[in-house]
């Protein structure tokens, strides 16, 4: 059994010549003859050399790996059960499902609230992010969950302004925070500005905390997606050498006379710009730290990506010591941007494997009565029953389900129904629904009565698209723990889940569903 695709993909624009008759290790046709035009992979490679390596249309699509990996969340099912309920009185007239409570809390003092328990974590420069901020970012405070503004968004704006190396205005920066911070209700939820090796070279947390009354920041070790630093494409010569001069790494070299000469002539239309890869001390993490609260931090996060287990190890370690507010874990095969695609496929620890080291680990300081943050966690958590099992499978300690593609796709598509109905040219699919955006989205009404017509009428479609699909997510979140009878999130435990084949359970540590409640089904029958 294979579980990568080589050789051809849609992410790549990329496909075999005989679809039916494939080599599994290599991915080549089976025949491959002499004059084919290249569709697959190879032979695109052969005309456009490193331009394959990344998914591609870049800037109008968010891509994520397809390799199928041997142990998934959708090998556990949730345990419902007939008696009791935790959280509420057992009566069948109160532990209706409505009645479960999905509100988030962490940090210490005040700490930050949420509505719902999972967030943004992390959406920076890319094109995809970009365009579609004004959704993402009302319609996740307008919900009272968390966004975070990813890495290198001060240094790729034009409009950035520096004094002596460092940032002191911004264009892009601010408006993101402004957007989140103008929707904000009742004290729900959170902007959190991350920080890469150039973003800490630049100050931009720093900016963020004394400029922008950011209160909460994160420092990036990497994500699941990549190995590397994040990337872009640009496809414009002054921003290229703008990047360059700012300390990216851009290639081919803008300022390389024959370089530029290639470029007008149009023997390429595309530079890369690359960030650098951190490297990880104590001393430099204890210090960063330090930094970032005497500028202002009210909260410090940590986010790290698929990395070999002594690097989590460490990420857990460090997080414990240095009392860092909220730990994210990124799994393997995730992604927004443009990172590679063969690594984004065959890089890293996979989902399942790599949160259920962080239960070890975090459970493991716990029971010597140390510091443990707060964990979210990561890998491709798209709907309800995914983060149900998410947060089973780390309880008590994984309080946030991290997810980026699946907001970005609502606020995409309500952004596009939004463009359909100025010009009037909704598709049927969507048109059965109705014609206006009060009949369409199914929240419209709520949200037109919670914020008045004049702000409603303000709403972006896009914003509305991401509020609605959080709305489903939290309806169907709260009928699948009401099933299980937990009607708060602190009651949700590993049992809830159950393991469906031995070998889910031999990673995971969750029970085999032939051996839950074995000893008390025996009590019971005896």
């Amino acid at each position: 059994m294979s579980y990568s695709r080589i050789n051809s993909s849609a992410a790549t624009l990329t496909k075999n010549r005989t679809e039916d008759s494939i080599i599994p290790t290599s991915g080549m046709c089976v025949t491959c003859v002499d004059g084919c035009i290249g569709m697959c992979e190879i032979g695109k490679s052969a005309y456009r050399g490193h331009e394959v390596i990344y998914p591609q249309p870049f800037g109008v699509i968010t891509t994520a790996g397809e390799k199928k990996y041997p142990v998934d969340y959708s090998h556990f099912n949730i345990m419902g059960t007939a008696a009791g309920a935790h959280g509420i009185e057992a009566d069948s007239d109160k532990a209706i499902f409505p009645a479960v409570n999905l509100e988030v809390k962490i940090g210490g003092g005040k700490g930050l609230k949420f509505r719902y328990p999972w967030l943004i974590s992390g959406i920076g420069s890319t094109n995809i992010a970009k365009n579609n901020w004004e959704g993402l970012a009302i319609g996740s405070a307008l919900s009272g969950t968390a966004l975070t503004i990813g890495e290198n968004v001060a240094g790729m704006d034009p409009a950035s302004k520096f004094e002596n190396g460092k940032v002191v205005d911004t264009a892009d920066l601010k408006n993101r925070v402004t957007l989140y911070r103008d929707h904000q209700r009742g004290g729900y939820g959170a902007v959190i500005v991350q920080a890469n090796i150039e973003d800490t070279y630049l100050g931009v947390q720093e900016y963020a905390l004394s400029k922008l009354g950011v209160e909460a920041v994160e420092l990036k070790w990497g994500q699941g997606a990549k190995d590397i630093g994040g990337e872009v494409k640009i496809n414009n010569l002054k921003k290229a050498q703008m990047l360059h001069e700012r300390g990216y790494i851009v290639l081919p070299n803008p300022t390389d006379a024959v370089v530029i000469r290639a470029f007008e002539r149009g023997a390429f239309k595309e530079f890369e710009r690359h960030s650098r890869v951190g490297m990880v001390t104590e001393e430099g993490f204890s210090k960063r730290v330090e930094e970032l609260r005497k500028a202002g931090a009210k909260y410090v996060f940590l986010k790290t990506g698929a990395y070999r287990p002594a690097d989590l190890a460490r990420a857990v370690a460090f997080s414990s010591k240095y009392k860092i507010d909220l730990l994210t874990v990124d799994g393997a095969g995730g992604g927004t941007g443009m990172s590679p695609w063969r690594m984004m496929n065959e890089w890293g620890v996979p989902p399942v494997e790599l949160h259920t080291l962080a239960y070890r680990y975090i459970k493991h300081l716990a029971d010597k009565g140390r510091y443990v943050p707060a964990l979210a966690v990561n890998g491709g958590f798209t709907f309800e029953d995914q983060i149900f099992k998410g947060l089973a499978m780390g309880a008590p300690y994984v309080r946030m389900i991290g997810m980026a593609r699946a907001p970005i796709a609502a606020a995409m598509v309500g952004k596009t129904i939004g463009k359909t109905i100025d010009e009037q040219q909704i598709p049927v699919y969507i048109e059965r629904f109705g014609r206006t955006k009060d009949e369409i989205f199914i929240t419209a009404s709520h949200l037109r009565h919670e914020l008045g017509d004049k702000e409603y009428e303000k709403l972006p479609t896009g914003a509305i698209g991401l509020y609605t699909y959080y709305e489903r997510l939290a309806q169907g979140l709260r009928q699948l723990m009401a099933g299980s009878r937990k009607f708060a999130l602190e009651y949700l435990s590993r049992d809830d889940i159950a393991a469906l084949t031995p070998d889910a359970a031999r990673v995971s540590g969750i029970r085999y569903i032939m051996d839950v409640d074995a000893e008390e089904a025996d009590g019971i029958l005896s």
